[in-house]
């Protein structure tokens, strides 16, 4: 790939450097809706929802899709950088481990005593339901 063709995409956990790879677009779960980056993307700064952001290769195919529970991305004409807590490549995750974690999302926001923990709550069902959602998508898209 040119460097031209292509944009620098980084995702950072606060612990260490996840993926620093050029890739021809990445689709990124905004707060506001899907956004795509190409090279030359005008400056952005957006909040990410619990989602999956996609990477591109040349073939305009998605090369790999990560999970991700939230945060932050920076984009500029030549680079996104992603800023998140928790991220998983999404072929690392069965149907059944995110059934599970909607089935214990479901259960703790029961069980809530406080607003607190049913805020909580909530936002790990969030988590949970786009991680189901996500696997879901990835499981249909094998399958054509």
């Amino acid at each position: 790939m040119a460097e031209m063709d292509t944009v620098k995409f980084e995702m950072v956990t606060p612990e260490r450097l996840l993926v620093s790879q050029q890739v021809h677009m990445v689709v990124i779960p905004g707060g506001e809706g899907n956004f795509g980056v190409l090279p030359g993307h005008s400056p952005l700064l957006s909040t990410i929802r619990p989602g999956t952001i996609a990477l591109y290769g040349k073939d305009n195919k998605i090369a790999e899709r990560l999970f991700v529970e939230g945060g932050f991305a920076e984009v500029t004409p030549e680079s996104c950088t992603v800023l998140v807590e928790v991220a998983v490549t999404l072929r690392n995750i069965t149907m059944e481990m995110a059934d599970e974690r909607v089935q214990k999302a479901n259960d703790a926001l029961m069980d809530a005593g406080t607003d607190g923990e049913r805020r909580g709550a909530e936002r790990e069902l969030e988590a949970a339901e786009a991680m189901l959602a996500a696997v879901d998508e990835a499981r249909k898209d094998h399958l054509h």
